[in-house]
Order: C-alpha cells, then structure tokens, then sequence
C-alpha cells in the first residue's frame, strides 16, 4: 500500500486551535455524536454537551461515579448513556442505563439546567450476572422501540428492546464465546446491519467475528471468521463490518469475510466518514501515531497527518473530530471538489481526477468539465484517438462545436467522424452534424459505413439524424438510392420523388409509388410533381388523377346519401388544375373523363369554366414546347435536305406549314362543338341558372368571337336585344330578320320591341335594304307596333331608300285612320245626343214637379196604399215592404252601387302610379291609356284636387 499516492483532501478547521473547553473538568471516557452536537462522558460522571468548534452548552451530572458509554439518538432528541451509580445494596449493581430527553429540561438551583431522565435501568439483575461492560450500541427502530446490545468481557451480550421511557421492555442474553473455554472471549466490538426487515447484530471478539439474525427467536448464531480484533479497531461502513488487525483491514459481510486492504500497523481507532476509511495507526519503529484518510475506490491516501495520542473519534458537522488524550482535538473537514480537482490538474493527474469525481457521484457537468481538460491535455500531446475518446464520454454536456473545430483537419477526419457517430447513437446531433457526418463518409468514401448509417435504424421515425438533411447532402453527393431510402422509410413521399423524377427521371417508378400512397397523401404529391409527369406521362397521370377524384364501385352509380357524402370527402379535380399549365389538351381530355363519371360533383362550375375556357378558346397551343418541337423538326429536316434547293425547301415547309394550319382550324371548330354542346347541356330549361359561370362564359365568347355560345346565352337569359346586336354587328340581315321573327311575337313571350330596333337599325344602315325594310314593315303593320309618323322618322334617315319602299304602308295605314276617324266621330254624335238627354232630365228634375202614378208596390204588386214611399226614379214601394231602408230604392240600389265602386276604384287606380305607367309601357298606343283615364275624369279630378 505504500505505493498509493498521497493527497491533501482534507484540511484542519478552527486553524488548529480546536479543544476541549474547561468547562469539562474530569477525564474523557467516551464520547458521541448526533443532532448537530458532540456529547461528551467522564470519569467524574459529568456529561458536557458541546457546540460547533467544540465550544461548551452545558453539563450535567448523569451518573454518581463514571460514565462509561454515551450515545446520541438520531431520530429522537434522546441521549443513552451507561455508567456507574451509587450501589443502594450489594445485591443491586451499581452499573445502570439511564435515558435523557434533551428537549426536556428541569432547573437545577438558579444557574444550572439538566435534561429530564425518562428512564433508569439497572443493567445487571439476578438472570442476568454482572460482568465488565466493554462495548456498547443502540439501534433505533421505529419509534420509540429501542434496541440496545451491551457486551460484556465474558463473551455475552445482553440485549434489551422495546420502549425504554414506560419500561415496556424484554431482555435476553446472545452468548458469543463461553470465557470458560477461551480467556479472549471478551466482546471488542458491535455492529447493527439493517436491510429492509431484516436485524442483523455482527459482534467481534478478540478470537471471532459472529453474527446474529435478529428476526428469528432465538436468534441464530452464525460465525464468520476465527480471528477476531481488539477495542476501538471495529468500526461499521454503510453494510459492513470493518476490523483492523495489525496485518491489514478487514471487511466481513453477512455471508463471510470480503476483501482486505494491507495497511500494516497497529489499528488504534477505525472509523468510516463519507465513504473514506478513517485509520490511526501506531508506527511500531518511531513509536508515533499516524492518521490516515484512505479512498478505497480511488487507492488514494486523501489525507495522512501525525497526531498525538488519540483517546476518541467521531464524525459530527461534516467534519473528522479527534479527541487526544490530553484533552486537545483536531478538527479535519474534506476540501471542495474545485480545489481537489484544481491539485490534482496541477500534477496533470487526471485519470485520478475522473475516477474522484465518478466515485464522489458529483454532477455530470462536473464530470464532463474533467473528461474535457483531460482531453484538451491528450489534444497537446497530439495524443489525438485518446483525446477523442475523452471528449465522447462529454457528449451532452460539452457544446459539440468546441470538440468539431479540433478535428476538421483532413488528417483527423476519423477521430471526427467517429465523435459524430457518437453524437447521433445519443440523438443529439444538429442537422449540421448530420450533414458534417455524411459529408466525412463522402469525402472517405465509405460506403459501408454510410449504408450503416443510413440503413441500420429499427422502425419508420426512429432515426437519430435529421431526415431531412441526410437526404439533401446525400442527393448532392449523388448517393442517390441512400437519399431514397432515407426518404421512403422516413415517410417523406416529397423527397423520394423528387429525386425519382429530378435526378433519376425514373417516371414510372414514381407513378407506381404514387398509387401504393394513401389516397390524402398521394393527392398531396400529385399537386407537388404533377407538372413533370404531365409533361411525360399525361395518360398515365390522368389514370392516377382519376382514381383519386373518383370513387370506383357500385356505390357511385347508386347515388345513395352515403355514396354522396364519400364522394365530398374525395379531393376535387380543380385542386390539380396548376399541374397542367402546359398541358391544356391533358386538362381538357381529364375533365371530360371526370365529368362523364360523376354527374353531381360540387365543383361542377369550376369545371365547367375550365372547359368552357378550354373549349372556346382560340388557340390551345403551348409556345415553349411547340417552339423546341419545331427546332426539333427543323435540324432533322436540314439533315435530310441538305443537298436540295433552296426552292424544294421553300416548298416543303409552306405545304408543312398549311397542313399543320387545317389541322389546328379543325381542332378548334371541334373544341367550339364541344364548348357549345356544353353550355347548352349545363343549362337544362328546368334550371333558373346555368351551373356555369355565365358572366365568364359571356366574356369567353366575345373574346374569341363565338357568337354561336354568345347568342345561346343571350337567347337563354332573354337578352333579346343583345342577341340581335350580334346579327347587327354581323351584317347578317337574314338572320336578324329570322331572330326577330323567333324572338318579336309576344304571343310566344316575345318583346315586339325588336321591330323597332331592327327597323331603326335599317333607318342608319346607310345602304339600300328595301326588301328587309319591306318585311319589317309587314310585321310591324300586322302586330300595329308603331305608329307611322315615327316609322317615317326612323326610315327618313336613310338616304339611300325611296319613298316608294313605304308608299304602300303609308297608303293602308291612312286608309285605316280614315276608318277610325269616322268611327269616332259616329261615337261622338252618340255620346253627345246621350249627353243633352242626361241634362234635360236633370234639368227637368230640378225645375218640374214628379208625378208618381204608379198604384201598385214595386215590391209586392200589390195595391198601393198609405204609408208609401216614392223614389225619383219612378218606383213605388209599400213602407212596410222598405223595412228600414227607406232612403234608396231597392231596385236600383245594386246598379248605384256598382257604378260608385266603379268611381272608387278608377280614383284609387288614379293614385296608383305604378299600375299608370305599366298600362302605359305594356300598350301599343300609350296616348290610347292617357286619353282613356282623361275620359273616365281620373287625370283631371287628381289634379283638381291637388290644386285645392
């Protein structure tokens, strides 16, 4: 052992100036510690209770004569002590065990205080002999269940368990050795062990070492060594028994004797502190004592000092007290670990450094600042593998970057490639780590150990590397098959087609992936890379677009509410429109397909639309491929003529070219087909509105000059005189005849109206139309839409006709005022005679007498007679037939009435506005109207009176 090396852990507190105060005037006998107090018993009976520092409390007298053996409770503030009394008579030992609460105090005179004694027990009883105490302990159990063992020189222990305070207590004797039999039976030392319920009780003689099961009644005896140990030279570590012997130090366990250190030297006192072993040894040579502080885990001497002779030792405020003999004390507390680690960094001894600071179980941060000095030193010695084997135990704790900055060398790639490995086994490497890794693996070209790397991860989304760039720095390496197997089993669909389609163009592989996808996820991935497999495989991608927009089954073509809502759940069609920017024929050819199977998609209108766009338009051509396809053509084509003339060429390309122009003129009047078959198609005559976008469809077709679609949706939305624009802006005056005749009979709902703009129409043509003039004319005459003077307004503003073109018109529709000018007139003779009859009668009424003679009743027909009633009217009635209505006659009562509600009503109608003018607008001759409620008196009575 004396190869261990020496250190200087420790250091003494109080500068050495550390005793026992005066205050303790008799010898130290024994001594205790516990609660933050270090107890101390005399020879004069006393015990003194000292402070931190070893400054005095207070003392009292616990026993008459001599206090042999003291003991510090932990769990309760109590002090156990043995020692001896006065002897009341000689069949009473004077020996007793006397249990003291400390927190109990009883004045003792006016200066002094002593702790309450709760308990006082006479050790030595008729079964049980009185012999010399020589060692002494206390277990403490559960509250306040005591256990104590008292051994005696020959060679039993008296035990004594239960509430010591209300004397609740059993004795029974343990016999070790029989000192008949041997004269070295005398108990040196007791030890407690405690292992869940388990007692255990090892007990050591000078010629054994035994131990007792506690748990079984009575407990068993089990021996372990045949050599035993003298007083003070037993000690208990936290599970095991430790003696010293001359020759070495001894640990025993249950089941025996465990290992041994050799330590030569007498061992005066043994002690355990903190997982140090405490020893004072007596050099035999110089006759000095030695006290040594031994790391066994560490085989370091923490501390070695020479000392006095040494009377106790204990271990109280995380400091090493000794007692010597005269009565002075050293008082060693353990350094930091920072100045322990700071000596030892000194003498560059850090694989000392790293086992103290592993065995003192300091934090990890602690630890890894240790493994980095140390490696930082291996680093100065270029001593590079084991300096990287240093800075991997301080991964987690040590920024990775002071480590990477070391080794960026080239020339150190492997030290850093395998401190990278490290970091991602932890899962703590940063995406730059991971590119940094594969980067090294690139640079070594190791495919072995990338394929490690990449391919040695259990399960989908346990990789302890970012996917993400392990796919990207692989892909830029051009490892192209680790990119996408990194990419399919980490489930990033993105990036296994990317490189599919980008890198590898493999396009069929990619739509084979694509459709093993879920259908969410493949629909995602559609939308991402739909452009570059449109662009080479349209038909294939459609199939793909298809099954994903569509659901396939019975279910579909049942129509039922479930099928229904599953096909709202479906993605739509107008979600992938953006991949066909440069496909439109492909947009085109999926649409039909997707409207031919689903009849009822919510995005019908948006698909519409885009047909309607697809089908109208004029031209559906794609500049950037057509024009790298006639590049194409024409180096092939200079290839094969170029030995011909410059005339032959001339005349290939224009037949080449005039081919390829009916070709497109016949695509597009097949598209115009098909974009009007649609807008008639999804505007059923059922339907108020088109399931299309009409404002779109209406600028669509005059963008592209499609009267076709533009007069279907004028005709369809009764915008008849925008329909007959078109034929207008056309010149087709066949046609606006025609549309006029379709559209101008108002028994077929039609607006008579569009004679008068077509016959306006022809007044400002400024050319000769007297044919068209003519027709007009013959309409407009039948259905009497205008009057003449305004149809020779309207044709007089065209210089190019001739009167003879109206002559006719103008003939008849005299001849036809002439008639209904003497109608009228016939009309007004009559209603002027009716006129002075009316007046006469009033006239005659006002000024003559009536004469009534008629002599039977109106009523009854019977004769009349008194009292009657006569009405101006010239009927005669019975009062009695009248009732109580005598004031009208009964027989024109119902006429007069009608006549004043007629007079009501017109008066009401007067009021009415609305109902004035549409009469007027809806009639063929609005002055008809005016004239006829100037007649009835309406017009004039409501100005009267609003005049008054």
């Amino acid at each position: 052992m004396y190869q261990w090396r020496k250190f200087e852990f420790f250091e003494e507190k109080y500068a050495g100036k550390c005793a026992i105060p005066d205050d303790v005037t008799g010898n130290v006998e024994c001594c205790s510690s516990g609660r933050g107090k270090v107890v101390v018993g005399c020879d004069d009976g006393t015990v003194n209770l000292l402070d931190r520092g070893l400054k005095f409390n207070y003392g009292f007298q616990a026993h008459s004569s001599s206090v042999l053996f003291v003991q510090q409770l932990k769990q309760r503030n109590f002090l156990v002590t043995i020692g001896e009394d006065e002897q009341i008579s000689p069949q009473l030992s004077a020996m007793c065990l006397k249990v003291f609460d400390l927190d109990k105090m009883q004045a003792e005179g006016s200066s002094t205080t002593s702790p309450e004694c709760v308990q006082i027990l006479r050790i030595f009883t008729n079964q049980f002999p009185e012999a010399k105490i020589t060692s002494f302990l206390v277990l403490e159990e559960a509250p306040p269940i005591l256990f104590i063992a008292i051994g005696l020189d020959n060679g039993c222990i008296y035990c004594i368990k239960g509430d010591i305070a209300r004397e609740r207590i059993t004795r029974f004797k343990l016999e070790v050795e029989n000192s008949e039999k041997s004269h070295s039976s005398s108990i040196t030392g007791l030890g407690f062990r405690v292992d869940g319920h388990s007692r255990q009780l090892f007990s050591v003689t000078q010629s054994s070492v035994s131990l007792f099961s506690l748990q079984e009644q009575p407990p068993r005896r089990q021996t372990l060594d045949q050599i035993g140990s003298s007083v003070n030279s037993v000690t208990m570590s936290d599970r095991s028994l430790i003696i010293g012997r001359p020759e070495a130090v001894y640990f025993y366990e249950v089941d025996g004797r465990g290992p041994c250190w050799a330590f030569e030297g007498e061992k005066k006192f043994l002690g355990w502190f903190r997982g140090y072993l405490l020893c004072v040894i007596a050099d035999q040579r110089n006759g000095k004592n030695t006290f040594n502080i031994y790391d066994l885990k560490n085989r370091l001497i923490a501390q070695s000092l020479v000392v006095k002779e040494v009377s106790q030792m204990l271990c109280e405020w995380g400091n090493i007290i000794l007692i010597m003999a005269d009565k002075s004390a050293l008082c060693i507390g353990e350094k930091d670990m920072e100045s322990k680690l700071d000596m030892l960094f000194k003498k560059n001894l850090y694989t000392v450094a790293i086992n103290l600071v592993q065995s003192q179980q300091a934090d990890a941060a602690a630890t890894s600042e240790v493994l980095r000095k140390y490696g930082d030193h291996l680093y100065g010695k270029q001593d590079y593998d084991e300096a990287m084997a240093q800075y991997i135990q301080t991964i987690g704790h040590l920024e990775p970057s002071y480590v990477i900055q070391k080794f960026l060398d080239a020339q150190r790639i492997y030290n850093l490639t395998n401190y990278l490995e490290k970091l991602h086994e932890r899962g703590l490497a940063s995406k730059d780590h991971t590119t940094l890794l594969l980067n090294c693996y690139t640079k070594l070209k190791d495919v072995e150990k990338l394929n490690v790397f990449i391919k040695s991860e259990d399960g989908v989304g346990e990789h302890k590397f970012d996917v993400e760039t392990a796919i990207r720095v692989c892909r830029a390496a051009n490892y192209h098959e680790h990119a996408m197997y990194v990419a399919k089993k980490s489930g990033r669909h993105e990036w296994y087609l990317k490189i599919l389609l980008e890198d590898l163009g493999r396009f069929d592989e990619a739509l084979v992936y694509i459709s093993s996808l879920e259908p969410s996820q493949a629909g995602l991935t559609v939308e991402e890379y739909g452009k570059i497999l449109i662009e080479h495989k349209p038909a294939e991608t459609i199939e793909i677009l298809m099954r994903l927009c569509i659901m396939e089954g019975e279910s579909l073509k049942e129509g039922t509410s479930g099928s229904t809502y599953l096909l709202s759940m479906l993605p739509s069609p107008v979600d992938f429109l953006n991949i066909f920017i440069h496909r439109p024929e492909s947009l085109m050819d999926f649409l039909e397909k997707y409207i031919n199977k689903v009849k009822d998609s919510s995005a019908q209108v948006e698909i519409h639309n885009t047909l309607l766009e697809l089908y109208i338009s004029n031209d559906l051509s794609f500049p950037s491929l057509s024009q790298s396809d006639a590049s194409q053509n024409d180096v092939s084509y200079r290839e094969r003529t170029s030995s011909r003339a410059g005339v032959s060429n001339g005349k290939l390309k224009y037949g080449y070219q005039e081919k390829e122009t009916l070709n497109v003129e016949k695509d597009r009047l097949e598209r115009r087909q098909k974009g009007l078959a649609l807008l008639k198609s999804a505007w059923p005559s059922e339907m108020e509105h088109p399931l299309y976008d009409v404002d779109l469809a209406i600028i669509l077709c005059e963008m592209n000059t499609f009267k076709e679609g533009l007069l279907y949706i004028y005709e369809k939305m009764k915008l008849y005189k925008e329909v007959i624009a078109c034929y207008m802006q056309a010149h087709d005056h066949e046609g606006l005849i025609a549309c006029c005749k379709k559209l101008g009979d108002s028994d077929q709902g039609g607006d008579q109206s569009l004679w008068a703009d077509l016959l306006k129409y022809f007044g400002e043509l400024g050319e000769d139309c007297s044919k068209e003039v003519k027709e007009v004319l013959s309409y407009i005459e039948r259905d009497d839409i205008l009057p003449p003077i305004v149809v020779l307004q309207t044709l007089a503003r065209n210089q190019c006709l001739t009167l003879s073109v109206i002559k006719d018109y103008i003939a008849r529709k005299l001849e036809q005022e002439s008639e209904m000018i003497e109608e009228d007139r016939h009309s007004i003779d009559k209603y002027q005679e009716e006129t002075l009859a009316m007046r006469k009668e009033i006239e005659d009424l006002r000024t003559n007498a009536r004469i009534f003679q008629l002599s039977k009743c109106t009523a009854c027909t019977f004769t009349l007679d008194l009292p009657a009633v006569h009405f101006m009217c010239m009927h005669s009635f019975h009062q009695r037939c009248l009732g109580d209505n005598e004031k009208e006659c009964p027989e024109c009562a119902p006429e007069y009435r009608s006549v004043l509600e007629t007079k009501r009503s017109l008066e009401q109608n007067a009021n009415d506005q609305d109902c004035f003018f549409q009469k007027v607008k809806s009639s063929k001759d609005g002055f008809s109207v005016i004239a006829e409620y100037f007649g009835k008196g309406v017009v004039s009575k409501t100005r009267n009176r609003s005049n008054s």
